[in-house]
């Protein structure tokens, strides 16, 4: 017999998810300001951390949206970067720095979408076709 549950995350994983979200929102507008992209907002949406603390995925909101994709590829390539740099603020905290993989988070944009179509003639309960399919990450 096979007991299917869905996991909860502990106390631990969301005080460490916590500390990150925090130091990590820091760090990327430091980043953004050193590199001196202008015009673009990054926020830190969510850090969800593994039960065995070795990963985190970060969601990262980005304003203007069009640019979502490039600055998560971004993102990802700095990795190492942006790891060392968390680490060195969480060293009392954490024994041990989880790997970064960034995630765009488009969720705003979604639900903007079904505003307007809610709003508007097209109806994307008549035509599914018009909202594109969500990913599940």
């Amino acid at each position: 017999m096979y007991y299917f549950c869905t996991m909860v995350e502990s106390n631990r994983q969301k005080k460490i998810a916590g500390v990150l979200q925090k130091d990590l929102a820091s760090v990327l507008q430091e980043f953004l300001r050193n590199s001196g992209q202008t015009g673009i907002i990054v926020s830190v949406s969510k850090v969800s951390v593994t039960v065995d603390l070795s990963l985190a995925k970060v969601y990262v909101s980005v304003f203007p949206p069009e640019k979502g994709n490039a600055m998560v590829k971004e993102l990802n390539v700095l990795k190492p970067k942006i790891k060392h740099q968390i680490a060195q603020l969480t060293k009392h905290q954490l024994r041990k720095m989880p790997d970064l993989t960034f995630y765009n988070d488009d969720s705003l944009e979604y639900i903007e979408q079904i505003e307007k179509a809610v709003k508007g003639e097209a109806n994307p309960i008549k035509d599914p076709n018009l909202l594109p399919k969500r990913k599940k990450n």
